[in-house]
């Protein structure tokens, strides 16, 4: 039985299926190589062993984000509810696992759907399927796609009685740059519609050891993490990096207010992908991706930017984290 059928047996409604496409995967790969300086989407990061990784990175001691996020949303749930009111529908973008919304579901009186939207499709269905199990009679109605661009809510969402909700957890807002949140801010607002809640998880702005802590782990599963876009690029486009010739790199940049993974060539060498051939200098590096931290000021300066009104913002005792309820007016 494969993973669709089984989801299907828990409640899971039809798959839409709006996935990459293998070229679109190679066509991205190449442009971000040819640039000057090098990049790779970190959109990309989440296959299946990606994915995996990356729930593992959720577990360390050092990556204080998670763990912190959870704790607010687990005090501040009710208070949520409160702000979606009953039957309302869910829309989750970037699900992955599905970990975190969980806490949200079992306060909502009555919800009416849940739409996980994501761009590994094992992970995915892995994660509607969790939900499924833990509330029966849920319409889950799960959307394979890049959530940064357009795609249209399933009916489950659609002909939701009460108010549409979103849900994008974890800090990944700050993977755009300002401009790029803000147009995805923008366009999660037309998807969601007039008096729709946005919930968004924003890391703030910290000393710099605890941010290159959280991005540089003792035990290198960010650093696997990272090298596993190579191993992918090789499996899945033929490429032949040389995973053990590239080092993971994590730097706070203080001018963009960022950290930025970045994978390192240890020395001079040339990579093949299809008919591209990519050349290495000693020390270049691979530009993966960027963390912005934000002020809780200019998070919501950046919100109505994006045509939102910001109704709420909780924080923990430490002020590491904050999670923000948008409004749509």
């Amino acid at each position: 039985m494969n993973a669709q059928a089984a989801t299907a047996q828990l409640g899971v409604q039809q798959l839409q299926d709006l996935e990459p496409t293998l070229e679109e995967f190679e066509a991205a790969v190449v442009a971000g190589l040819s640039a000057t300086q090098k990049t790779l989407p970190c959109k990309f990061f989440y296959d299946a062993a990606g994915s995996v990784l990356f729930d593992r990175i959720c577990k360390l001691p050092e990556y204080y984000l998670t763990r912190t996020e959870l704790r607010i949303l687990d005090e501040q749930a009710p208070a949520i509810a409160a702000l979606l009111g009953p039957q309302a529908s869910l829309v989750e973008f970037g699900a992955g696992s599905a970990s975190k919304v969980g806490l949200i579901l079992s306060r909502l009186e009555q919800p009416f759907s849940y739409v996980p939207v994501d761009i590994s499709r094992k992970h995915l269905l892995a994660g509607a399927a969790g939900v499924a199990r833990a509330f029966p009679g849920l319409r889950i109605a799960p959307v394979c796609a890049d959530y940064t661009q357009n795609f249209a809510l399933p009916a489950a969402a659609s002909a939701a009685p009460g108010a549409l909700g979103g849900f994008f957890p974890g800090s990944t807002i700050g993977n755009f740059t300002h401009p790029e949140a803000a147009v995805f801010l923008a366009r999660t607002r037309e998807i969601l519609g007039p008096g729709a809640v946005m919930i968004v998880g924003v890391d703030l702005q910290k000393e710099e050891r605890v941010l290159n802590a959280a991005y540089d782990d003792a035990a290198g599963v960010t650093a696997e993490f990272n090298l596993n876009l190579l191993r992918r690029i090789n499996r899945e486009l033929g490429g032949n990096f040389r995973i053990g010739e590239f080092e993971h790199a994590a730097r706070w940049n203080e001018a963009e207010g960022r950290v930025e993974m970045h994978l390192v060539s240890r020395g001079a060498q040339s990579v093949r992908i299809g008919n591209a051939r990519f050349e290495f200098q000693a020390g270049e590096s691979i530009h993966t991706e960027n963390s912005y931290k934000y002020s809780i000021a200019s998070f919501q300066a950046l919100a109505s930017d994006a045509g939102y009104v910001p109704a709420a913002c909780w924080t923990d005792e430490r002020q590491l984290f904050s999670v923000h309820a948008l409004r749509v007016p």
